[in-house]
C-alpha cells in the first residue's frame, strides 16, 4: 500500500508499507527522461538530511538519473535507535516494489548501516548496481571485526565513496574486490572535512556528486 503526497518543493513523498513498519519515499525525478533510479538510504544515527545523500539528490536529476531518498521505519516512526541488520533488510525488501514501478534500472544504494543493506539485498532484488557510502568495514578502533564479506558479496557492479578519515574503514584498509573505490580526500564518516583541509566542505561534496555522475553515466553505456 502506498501513499503520495506532494510538497512544496514538487517532491513527491510516498509511504510505503512494509513487513517492518511504514518506510517513506521522497523522489527527485530525472530532468527530462530518465535512464536510471538511484534509490538510498540513511544510516543508523541519522536520516536522508546526510549532506551526502542530499547532494546526490540535487545533482543527478540534471544527468538523466531519478533519486530516491528511503527514510527506513524505524526514522519514519520517531525512534532514536536502529533495529537488527535482518529487520533493515525486510524495510528495504518492502519499498522494492515502488522502485520497480518507475520501470527503471534500480540502483540500491545507501549510507553506513543502509550501505550494507544495499550490499547484502542486491542480488535477490535484481539491483542493477550499488552505490555504497562511507560503508562501514569495522566497527571504530575493531578492525578484526571485518564486513569486507558483505561488500564483496553484493554481486553487481558496485561504487564505494569513503572518506580519507573515516573511523570505520579508510580507503587503504577496503581489501581488493572487483568494485570500484572513490576516495574523498579529508572526509570522516559523515564525509565532513576538516576547516584546514586542502579543499572545502562544498569542494568534497562536488567529488561525491561527479564522481558518482560519471560511474552512474557508464552503467548503462
Amino acid at each position: 500500500m502506498t501513499h503520495e503526497t506532494q510538497t512544496p518543493q514538487s517532491e513527491a513523498t510516498q509511504l510505503v508499507e512494509t513487513d517492518a513498519g511504514t518506510a517513506r519515499i521522497t523522489w527527485h525525478p530525472a530532468h527530462g527522461k530518465a535512464r536510471l533510479l538511484l534509490a538510498v538510504s540513511h544510516g543508523a544515527g541519522g536520516g536522508i538530511e546526510a549532506r551526502d545523500l542530499q547532494a546526490l539528490a540535487a545533482a543527478l536529476p540534471a544527468h538523466g538519473v531519478s533519486v530516491a531518498l528511503v527514510e527506513q521505519p524505524w526514522r519514519v516512526a520517531g525512534k532514536k535507535l536502529a533495529p537488527a541488520p535482518k529487520t533493515l533488510d525486510v524495510g528495504w525488501r518492502g519499498i522494492w516494489p515502488a522502485l520497480e514501478k518507475k520501470g527503471l534500472p534500480v540502483v540500491s544504494g545507501g549510507r553506513s548501516a543502509g550501505a550494507r543493506v544495499a550490499c547484502r539485498t542486491a542480488t535477490e532484488l535484481g539491483a542493477a548496481a550499488v552505490l555504497a557510502l562511507s560503508f562501514p568495514l569495522h566497527p571504530p578502533g575493531k578492525p578484526e571485526k571485518s564486513r569486507a564479506d558483505e561488500l564483496l558479496g553484493a554481486g553487481v557492479p558496485t561504487l564505494v565513496v569513503q572518506g580519507g578519515n573515516d573511523p570505520f574503514g579508510k580507503p587503504a584498509e577496503f581489501p581488493e574486490g572487483t568494485y570500484e573505490l572513490l576516495e574523498v580526500p579529508f572526509g570522516d564518516h559523515g564525509f565532513k572535512v576538516p576547516k584546514k583541509a586542502e579543499l572545502s566542505q562544498d569542494d568534497a561534496m562536488t567529488v561525491i556528486t561527479d564522481g558518482v555522475t560519471q560511474w552512474a553515466g557508464m552503467l548503462d553505456a
